[in-house]
Formats: C-alpha cells, sequence, structure tokens
C-alpha cells in the first residue's frame, strides 16, 4: 500500500511540469493513444462502485447481474465508439454540456452541466464510503480517518497532474484489478467445489428465497414476470430500462468516460477506445461477480466455509461486505496486500475520475460561462485546482449518504435514472432529429428529472423506509426491489424527457440548418477510413464483432 500511495503521488508531481495550459490539465492536450485511453475509459467506471457493488450485487442478484455489462454496457459502447464520437470530437466541444451549447443553446448547456456537477460529487463520495468501510473491517481504521486519507491522497496527484495524472493511474490500476482479483475468484470457486458445487449451493439459495432453483445463475430464463427473479424485474424493464434508457445514457452522455475518449491523439484513436475498452468489459462479469455469488452461497449453507455476510441494524444482509470479507477469509498477508492495494487503487480512482469530471465542468461550464467570461488561460488552470479541492470537500459529505444502502450500485443507478435517463432522450433527438430545438431540449430535461422525481417520491421498495430510497410524497406502489424501482423510474424519466423535448420542438424554431454541420447526424459528412487502414482495424468492424462475443455470452448463460 505504502509503495502504491508513493506511486500514484509521484506520477502527480512528475507530470506537474507538463499542466502549462488548461487544455493540458483538463483534457491531457488530446494527445494520449488509443490502447492508454482504452484502458483508462474502463478503469474510469472500475470503480469502488463496480469492485464493491457488483459483488454486492452478485449475491444479491445473481448471475442476472451480467446483465449491467452484456446487456446494460457493451451495445452502449459500441455506439459510442461508432456514431457518437465523432459528433464529440469534431466538435471539438471540452465537455459534454458545452457540446449541448453548441447544439441547443446556453441553458441547456447549464441543466446539465449542475446535475452533472451534483451526480459526480454523489459519485466519488460513494467510493470514499465503499474505501472507508474496507479498511475499518481489514485495518481497523476509523471510518472518517479512512475518508480523509483517501480524499489527501487523490486531492494531492490530481491538483498535481490533472487528467493525465488520472488516467495513467487508471491503466495500472486495471492490472491491479485483474491481478489482485483472479487469485480471489480461484481460491472462492475451489473453496465451494468449482462451478459444479457453487451452482448447487446457489439452488439451495434460490429456494430458501422461493424462487426457481437457477434464480440465482441464469440470466434470462428467470425473467418471465418480476416474482420470478431476485432482482425484482421483467424482461422489458431489463431491455429497456437497462439495456436501452440507463446503459446508452451513461455510457454515451456521461462525461466522465467521455472525457477519456477526448483526451485521444486523433479521431480514429478517439472511436477506438470505447471499442478498445468493451473487450475487458465483456469477461469482468467473471471477475467482479463470481465473488457475490460464492459468498452468499456460503452465508446461505450456514457459513460452512468460514464465510458469513454480516447484517445491518435492520437486520437485512449487508451485501457491501462480500468483497472485504473474502479479501480477509482467503488472502494470507502477502497476498491481502495485493488485494487491499487493488481496491484502495479502485477506490481511488474512481473518486479520481468523478473529481476530473467535475473540475472540468465546473471551470468550462459554470465558471468560464456565467461567473467570469474572458480571463487568462493561467486563471482558469488556477480555477481547475480549486475546483479539485472544493469537489474532494463535498465529495466527503457525500459518503456519509451513502452508508443508508446496503447494496452502493443501487445509489449509483437511482443517480442515473436522474441525470442519464433524460439527458439520453435529449441527446438521441438532437444527433439524429434535426428539428430538435433549445427550448424543446430544455424543457424536456426539466420535465425527465421532474417525472424520474415524482415516480421515485411516489414508489418504495418492498421492506424499505420512505425517505432516500422513496415514498416521500406517497407511496402509491411497491417495487419487489430497489433496482426494480431505479429501472423504472429511468424509463419514465426517459419516455417524458422524449415527449415533451419533441412536442415543444415542433412549435419552436429550431436553428439554422449551416449552424449544425457536425452537430447533426444528417448534416455531417461520412467519416472515411485513413488511407492504408486494414478492414479488421475499422470501428464498425470492430464493434461487429464485439457486439456477437455479447450476443454468445448471454446465450450460454441465459
Amino acid at each position: 500500500m505504502a509503495v502504491y500511495f508513493t506511486f500514484v503521488l509521484g506520477v502527480g508531481a512528475a507530470l506537474k511540469r507538463y499542466m502549462r495550459t488548461s487544455t493540458d490539465y483538463f483534457l491531457s492536450g488530446r494527445s494520449i493513444p488509443a490502447w492508454i485511453t482504452g484502458l483508462a475509459f474502463i478503469s474510469a467506471n472500475l470503480g469502488a462502485q463496480e469492485v464493491i457493488g457488483m459483488a454486492a450485487s452478485g449475491a444479491k442478484y445473481g448471475m442476472a447481474t451480467s446483465h449491467f455489462y452484456w446487456v446494460g454496457a457493451i451495445p452502449a459502447m459500441v455506439f459510442l465508439g461508432i456514431f457518437m464520437m465523432p459528433f464529440y470530437y469534431g466538435s471539438r466541444a471540452r465537455s459534454v454540456p458545452e457540446y449541448l451549447k453548441l447544439r441547443f443553446d446556453e441553458k441547456t448547456r447549464g441543466l446539465n452541466a449542475i446535475s452533472f456537477a451534483v451526480m459526480t460529487v454523489f459519485s466519488s463520495g460513494i467510493s470514499m464510503y465503499a474505501m472507508a468501510l474496507l479498511l475499518k473491517l481489514l485495518l481497523g481504521w476509523h471510518f472518517t480517518t479512512s475518508v480523509l486519507l483517501s480524499a489527501l491522497i487523490v486531492l494531492v496527484y490530481i491538483f498535481l497532474g490533472g487528467l493525465t495524472s488520472a488516467i495513467y493511474n487508471e491503466v495500472l490500476q486495471f492490472f491491479l484489478i485483474v491481478f489482485g482479483f483472479a487469485p480471489l475468484v480461484f481460491l472462492g470457486l475451489k473453496d465451494v467445489g468449482g462451478w459444479h458445487g457453487l451452482v448447487v449451493g446457489l439452488r439451495q439459495v434460490a429456494i430458501s428465497h422461493g424462487y426457481a432453483p437457477d434464480a440465482w445463475t441464469s440470466t434470462w430464463s428467470v425473467m418471465s414476470s418480476p416474482a420470478s427473479n431476485p432482482m425484482g424485474v421483467e424482461w422489458i424493464s431489463i431491455a429497456m430500462g437497462l439495456g436501452f434508457v440507463l446503459s446508452f445514457g451513461y455510457w454515451c452522455t456521461d462525461f466522465l468516460v467521455v472525457q477519456r475518449a477526448l483526451a485521444a491523439e486523433s479521431m480514429q484513436a478517439a472511436r477506438r477506445t470505447p471499442l478498445i475498452a468493451a473487450v475487458p468489459k465483456m469477461l469482468f462479469p467473471f471477475l467482479v461477480i463470481l465473488p457475490g455469488m460464492i459468498a452468499i452461497a456460503s452465508t446461505m449453507h450456514g457459513g460452512a466455509s468460514g464465510l458469513t455476510l454480516p447484517r445491518m441494524a435492520d437486520g437485512k444482509l449487508n451485501y457491501d461486505m462480500v468483497i472485504p470479507l473474502m479479501l480477509g477469509h482467503y488472502f494470507p498477508s502477502g497476498m491481502l496486500g495485493l488485494g487491499l492495494t487493488a481496491l484502495m487503487a479502485s477506490f481511488m480512482t474512481g473518486m479520481a475520475g468523478n473529481v476530473t469530471a467535475f473540475n472540468t465542468v465546473w471551470t468550462y461550464d459554470i465558471y468560464q460561462a456565467y461567473i467570469r467570461s474572458g480571463a487568462s488561460d493561467r486563471h482558469y488552470l488556477n480555477m481547475g485546482r480549486i475546483a479539485t479541492v472544493a469537489g474532494i470537500g463535498l465529495s466527503i459529505a457525500a459518503a456519509y449518504a451513502a452508508n443508508r444502502f446496503n447494496n452502493i450500485m443501487d445509489l449509483l443507478q437511482l443517480l442515473f435514472a436522474f441525470v442519464n435517463a433524460p439527458l439520453f432522450a435529449t441527446f438521441l433527438l438532437g444527433m439524429f432529429w434535426k428539428r430538435t430545438s433549445g427550448h424543446g431540449a430544455f424543457f424536456g430535461l426539466l420535465a425527465g428529472t421532474a417525472a424520474a422525481a415524482a415516480h421515485h417520491g411516489l414508489t418504495l421498495p418492498v421492506g424499505s423506509m420512505t425517505g432516500i430510497k422513496g415514498g416521500w410524497i406517497e407511496v402509491l406502489h411497491l417495487y419487489p426491489s430497489q433496482m426494480a424501482q431505479n429501472f423504472w423510474t429511468a424509463i419514465y424519466a426517459f419516455g417524458t424527457c422524449f415527449v415533451v423535448t419533441v412536442a415543444i420542438s415542433l412549435v419552436t424554431r429550431p436553428r439554422a440548418e449551416q449552424e449544425l454541420t457536425g452537430l447533426v447526424y444528417s448534416l455531417t459528412p461520412r467519416l472515411k477510413p485513413p488511407a492504408g487502414e486494414p478492414w479488421y482495424g475499422r470501428p464498425a468492424v470492430l464493434g461487429a464483432f464485439i457486439l456477437a462475443g455479447a450476443v454468445v455470452l448471454n446465450f450460454i448463460f441465459r
């Protein structure tokens, strides 16, 4: 751990002398090779939310959690690389909100900038919370001490090296996660009798919860109705809520991941970035979901292997403790150091990714746009560093809100339903319907976010208290799980935004066509592959192979 801390701080110190302009600090000077931005793209998402949250979901929902990858990620990543990156990179926009200004107007940009800034603060706080849980369990550190330590280290290396520091540390973190968690999966499977033993154990788990025997080991065959699976969803909400709205809303519009592709050295490198990231993304379920399935099988078997998940104050299992408990149970001291360092890397990378996105959006899309325009580039560079400090401080406060959830992935998807779901409707119409107007986009976003709030305030997961989990207006409907509530919140937000945007756009004046060249699909010249590029290196061909791989995995584990 000490070596890792020293290394990441050293990266920040070494890169400080290259941070001469705001573009260097916020976008790495658009000079990073595709393979590095590709690994950084996937690693920015491979933070505490994924490592802790997906393992927790593996225990809580079983193999159906793989929908977040093979349905809820791969198609959207391919779409981003083939269709959307040409607009982002070609427009030379410095952020997603700035693209909205170019396509629509200033007020649409401002609304998205503010909502995205709030979301990044909460996401960073989730990473801090997960890290504090880990250090408290394995090292006995106090929660506040752990939060402050992680915040300080991230603050230093982002303050010094900006986005470039975050990207290179994300590449390091990718390899740490793979080499730190592969032995954990191997040892856990060996302990429960291999894949066959795990399946037998999970059948007992499913039966004890009143589901079909394959409820924890199947993906599609148990999606006939919400009552047939632990996630409490049916195939429509998976396909529409997760596979379309939440998936495309996150991967195609979230500046946290798009920022990595914008740092690429060329248009082709930017388009390949999400496609390169999609390959390891397809295989991550075996690295992060299986530990949760192993943990719940052991717990429900009376902890026969010595591994039992603890319970929260309300008596429910604390699924967020899957990875910390498995590390402490299966790894001897030396391996525990490697696994713990891998987790530390993932937590701090998740925090850093959100903080670099926050400081860019704050500086370019809020401060420069509305508070002080026309200042020197040096001034905005310094403001970015100040925003880094402020973002870390707000994230610390958000960390204390996260401890109300026993699965941080539930909280994360709730945030995406509020912010990304309506935003995707805006992008979809804006990029593919030239009639979409700025007034339509703005009021559509407002209406979509309001619809998400109304749905959340009128519904509640079964067994939950009213408040942060919903029902704060009145409980009109109970969902079988928090995830089911999130999916339908996203569907209502997207649908409302789409309908309102279309309706208002039809009665308001759109922008002139000559102003939309390079911003709307029908008005943008088609990209031609560079001379001499082999057919198998073209984004469309790579995307087709990746989609075929996702289809095969869905079929095998159906």
